[in-house]
């Protein structure tokens, strides 16, 4: 049996398509690449996400996968903005940050929604001791979930993001983590 691809046997379509960002980037076509993964409120998110230690681009990887940058962006579950901050998730930060006089409506501010976004995402990176894959499960499917997973042995630490309970979370994670090396890799 002849192999179509010599990267092995997961995530051939994946280093395919980085292959053809390197191309792309390296051609002077990197425009394009960069319209597919825009980096739009990018002073903001630099803000925040040093205001927070946090990486830029990896808030800019969870806007991605979010709402594409969509600012008025609502889920079917009611999260808004471009981070899809839940309402009560957006009150709660609100007051962990000294924000006063906080209303849902609120997350549909571009610099709101990433201030207590990038907060959270950095309170979940404390909790769990910046993994990435166990913060973006938290982010997506819950930290109590995250910690009931951990305690049942679900995730060993975070590395099997196969064994996620949540075909949602799953994809979530595995979505922003390949939106993170593309941002890394434009922007960086």
């Amino acid at each position: 049996m002849v192999k179509l691809c010599f990267f092995g046997t997961g995530g051939c379509l994946r280093k395919l398509f980085l292959l053809a960002l390197i191309f792309l980037f390296l051609t002077n076509a990197g425009k394009i690449a960069r319209t597919v993964y825009p980096f739009a409120y990018r002073e903001t998110i630099n803000y925040y996400a040093g205001q927070y230690n946090i990486d830029p681009c990896f808030v800019a990887a969870v806007i991605k996968a979010e709402s594409n940058f969509n600012p008025r962006a609502v889920s079917p579950r009611g999260a808004r903005g471009l981070m899809q901050v839940m309402p009560e998730t957006g009150v709660w930060a609100a007051q962990q940050v000294g924000q006063e006089e906080f209303s849902a409506e609120q997350l549909f501010n571009p610099e709101i929604n990433i201030r207590l976004g990038s907060w959270y995402l950095a309170d979940l990176s404390r909790e769990f001791n910046g993994n990435p894959v166990l913060v973006l499960a938290a982010y997506n499917g819950g930290r109590a979930n995250v910690r009931e997973w951990l305690a049942e042995g679900n995730l060993s630490g975070g590395q099997d993001i196969d064994r996620i309970p949540f075909p949602e979370t799953r994809q979530f994670v595995r979505k922003v983590l390949w939106n993170y090396r593309v941002y890394r890799f434009l922007y960086t």
